[in-house]
């Protein structure tokens, strides 16, 4: 099984919005680099990404908190209908429409006459 549900796809799309988000306010703060405070700038860098990173992996509360009672009830309706309508779909996009297998990669490439008499 290859994963990548919901889970994965809300934590990719709401990771990219808070960075470029985060970008944006840094792009206006990007005079503080030709003020001499390089080092600074750098640290609030790496702190925003990490407590993006953070906010990204709790992104399901953020939709419950939204809208309490539909907001739980659209999240559950998504857990259920993502694998059977949009996940088919990504997967054929991602992996150009290779095969899964459940098989170790040795056992893949062992031709099948190997297999003896």
């Amino acid at each position: 099984m290859r994963g990548g549900g919901l889970y994965a796809c809300g934590f990719a799309v709401t990771f990219l919005y808070l960075e470029i988000g985060s970008l944006a306010d840094d792009i206006t703060g990007i005079g503080a680099v030709f003020n001499g405070q390089v080092i600074s700038f750098l640290i609030g860098f790496i702190i925003d990404s990490l407590m993006n990173t953070f906010y990204a992996l709790i992104w399901p509360v953020f939709i419950v908190q939204w809208a309490m009672p539909l907001g739980a009830i659209a999240l559950g309706v998504a857990f259920w209908l993502f694998p059977i309508y949009v996940k088919p779909h990504i997967e054929g996009w991602l992996f150009d429409g290779e095969p899964e297998t459940e098989e170790e990669p040795e056992k893949a490439k062992e031709p099948e006459s190997a297999a003896g008499p």
